[in-house]
C-alpha cells in the first residue's frame, strides 16, 4: 500500500466512481496515440514497482522508526507535489484543508503507518496479500454506509473466498512468533482504515485539482505520522548514524520509484485506458510482492501461503467483477 496508491485513490475515489480525466483541464486538440513502449513501461511500473514497495518498507523500517519512515516518505512526496501546485497557482480552500486531515488519517496514519509498523515483523509477501483484500472491505463498508446490502453471486463468492484466504493467512502455524501474528492483524486493520478512507473520499464529494487534493492529504498525513511517532517515543534512542545504507536506499526507492514514478505512470494510464484494465495491478502486485520477498529476502513459500494467495487474488477478481455488474445495473 504505497503513497502513489493512496494519491490515486484520492484522484479516483476508487475506479468505480470516477476517472482522472474529467479533473484535468480540457484538451484543445486530440493527443497522439500512446507509444507502445511507453505503455508497457507504465504498466510495468504500476505492476512491479508497487509490488516491490512492501519489501522496500520492510528494509526501511529495519533501522528507521516505522512512523518516522512513513512520515518522512510522505512529507517529501507531498512537498514536491504541493510545490508543483503552487507553481501552477493552485491554492487550497478551508474545506480542502479540513478534508485533507480526515483523509490523511485514514490513508496514511491508519493505512500506511500501521503497515510500516507491522512490517517490522510481518514478511512483505504476507503483508501484500492482506492489503490486497482492500476491495472486499471497500464493498462491505460502502454497503454499511449506504444502509443497504447489494449482493450478487460474484460478490458473495468473492467475500467468502477472501475471508477464507485471510483466515488461512492468520491460521495456526503460519507465524514463528506472536509478534508476527499481531503484526498481520494490524496489517488487516490498516486495510480496513484504507477502505474507510475510500468511502470518506467518495462521500465528501470535495472538488478541486486531484494533485492538489493528493498533496494536501500527503502533507496532513505526514504531519500526523511524525507527531504520533514522536509522542510514542520513536525519537528516543534514534540517531541518523544508526540508519543503514539499505534502509536509506529503501526509503529513497519508496519516494522516487514508489511515489513519483509509479504514481505518475498510474495517473497517465488512467487518462488513456479504462480503470478496469489499469486495476489489474490489484491482483498482480501481491504476486510480485510474494515472489520478490522469496527471491531477495528469503521469505518462505509454503503450501498454505500459496493457497491463501490464490484465494485472496481470486476474491479480488470476483469482487471487482461483482461491483462491475452493480455499476452497470
Amino acid at each position: 500500500m504505497s503513497v502513489e496508491k493512496e494519491s490515486a485513490q484520492l484522484v479516483l475515489d476508487d475506479s468505480r466512481s470516477r476517472t482522472l480525466e474529467p479533473s484535468w483541464p480540457a484538451r484543445l486538440a486530440p493527443e497522439p496515440a500512446p507509444n507502445r513502449i511507453g505503455v508497457l513501461l507504465a504498466f510495468g511500473a504500476v505492476w512491479f514497482i508497487w509490488g516491490s514497495t512492501f519489501l522496500a518498507i520492510r528494509y526501511a523500517v529495519e533501522t528507521i522508526p516505522p512512523l518516522y519512515a512513513a512520515g518522512t516518505r510522505h512529507l517529501i512526496a507531498g512537498s514536491l507535489m504541493i510545490s508543483w501546485c503552487f507553481i501552477k497557482k493552485l491554492r487550497p480552500t478551508r474545506a480542502q484543508l479540513r478534508a485533507s486531515f480526515i483523509a490523511g488519517f485514514f490513508f496514511f496514519v491508519g493505512g500506511h503507518g500501521l503497515v510500516h509498523w507491522a512490517q517490522q515483523w510481518v514478511p512483505s509477501g504476507i503483508a501484500a496479500l492482506l492489503i490486497a483484500t482492500e476491495p472486499i472491505w471497500v464493498f462491505l463498508l460502502a454497503d454499511v454506509a449506504d444502509h443497504k446490502w447489494r449482493m450478487n453471486p460474484w460478490l458473495a463468492s468473492g467475500v467468502v473466498l477472501g475471508l477464507g484466504g485471510v483466515a488461512l493467512l492468520l491460521g495456526k502455524g503460519q507465524f514463528s512468533e506472536p509478534r508476527m501474528k499481531t503484526g498481520a492483524i494490524v496489517v488487516l486493520v490498516s486495510a480496513l482504515s484504507w477502505a474507510a478512507g475510500v468511502i470518506y473520499s467518495r462521500r465528501s464529494k470535495l472538488s478541486g485539482h486531484p494533485l492538489l487534493l493528493s498533496a494536501l492529504s500527503l502533507l496532513a498525513g505526514s504531519l500526523m505520522l511524525l507527531v504520533i511517532g514522536t509522542a510514542i517515543g520513536e525519537a528516543r534512542g534514534f540517531s541518523f548514524s544508526s540508519v543503514t545504507f539499505r534502509s536509506w536506499a529503501a526509503l529513497a526507492y519508496l519516494i522516487v520509484f514508489g511515489s513519483l514514478i509509479a504514481f505518475t505512470s498510474y495517473a497517465w494510464l488512467l487518462e488513456h485506458y479504462s480503470p478496469t484494465l489499469v486495476a489489474t495491478h490489484t491482483y498482480i502486485n501481491p504476486i510480485i510482492a510474494v515472489l520478490i520477498g522469496w527471491l531477495l529476502a528469503g521469505e518462505k513459500l509454503t503450501l498454505n501461503l500459496g493457497i491463501a494467495a490464490a484465494m485472496v487474488i481470486g476474491a479480488v477478481i470476483l469482487v471487482q467483477r461483482g461491483t462491475g455488474l452493480l455499476d452497470r445495473s
